[in-house]
């Protein structure tokens, strides 16, 4: 059957270039007309019969339409249309290498459960930092628990009774999805918000400083004890100028003295105030060595 002029190919469509956005592909993969029952078969022989490549492409294209309104149901997990399209078209191609024409099936409802296998993996992977569902049991509630709730509100014992009923799950597993939906991720290096001010809630805030050990911090302090007694009695080996001149250049926390205010006081040049330093310092090292 010849289509009009007016009415593009799947193909033509398709070869028109890159598209800028996910409006713009919505929008295009709309105007690609679906395939009849006939067409769709007899592409699906050359493909399945010849491996023709280019039949395989015809089936993708005129079911990308389908790919997008199934992705649409999976917006309310706050990932990106586009990604879910994305993942979905996996799926589609995925379909369209297994479909068996002669089971009288049409593509669509053999390729809707791969579509959506593809769009499950992703949203699993992608919808929390850790995941929430690994068995088969916390997958299938994952996806219907959501539905089965009335409300926002806590599920009472009769409904969630009557939900893990409905699903063939305990209510123990209704419960601890429930609790893990309701959940939220939260950053391990502290990042204030209005909930959180100062970031104390943090996983991080709740690791032990570095220095809390308290074997560590007997130790440390032991060592400040002995390092501060050696120094002392390094110090006393000193002469009263040299002395003076390293305190006065080196223990005082304010106010330390200059070359020039300490050649001045003791009446030499700054260049030797700076060797009796230099000899000084050495002594010291050797002393607490």
């Amino acid at each position: 059957m010849a289509l009009s002029p007016a009415v593009p190919t799947a193909t033509a469509l398709a070869l028109r270039g890159p598209i800028g956005s996910l409006d713009a592909y919505i929008d295009a993969v709309s105007r690609i007309p679906v395939q009849s029952r006939e067409e769709e078969f007899a592409l699906a022989r050359r493909l399945r019969e010849n491996e023709d490549l280019e039949a395989a492409r015809e089936l993708v294209l005129s079911h990308l339409r389908f790919v997008v309104h199934i992705a649409r149901g999976y917006t309310g997990y706050g990932l990106p249309m586009g990604d879910l399209v994305q993942e979905g078209n996996v799926g589609l191609m995925k379909a369209v290498k297994r479909f068996d024409p002669t089971l009288g099936v049409r593509l669509v409802s053999f390729a809707v459960h791969w579509i959506r296998a593809e769009i499950h993996e992703y949203v699993l992977r992608n919808w929390r930092l850790v995941k929430v569902a690994t068995t088969k049991a916390q997958r299938k509630l994952f996806f219907n628990l959501r539905k089965a709730k009335k409300n926002l509100s806590w599920l009472s014992a009769e409904e969630t009774a009557a939900v893990a009923k409905d699903l063939g799950v305990t209510p123990a597993e209704v419960t601890q999805m429930e609790q893990r939906l309701s959940a939220r991720d939260v950053s391990f290096d502290p990042v204030p918000d209005q909930d959180d001010e100062d970031g104390s809630y943090s996983p991080a805030a709740y690791l032990p400083a570095p220095d809390a050990d308290p074997a560590i911090a007997v130790e440390n302090e032991e060592w400040e004890d002995a390092s501060s007694t050696r120094l002392h009695h390094a110090l006393a080996t000193l002469d009263p100028r040299s002395r003076a001149i390293v305190e006065r250049r080196w223990l005082v926390e304010d106010n330390k003295a200059t070359l020039h205010e300490l050649a001045a006081e003791f009446d030499v040049s700054a260049e030797r105030i700076r060797q009796i330093e230099t000899a000084a310092m050495k002594k010291l090292r050797a002393a607490m060595a």
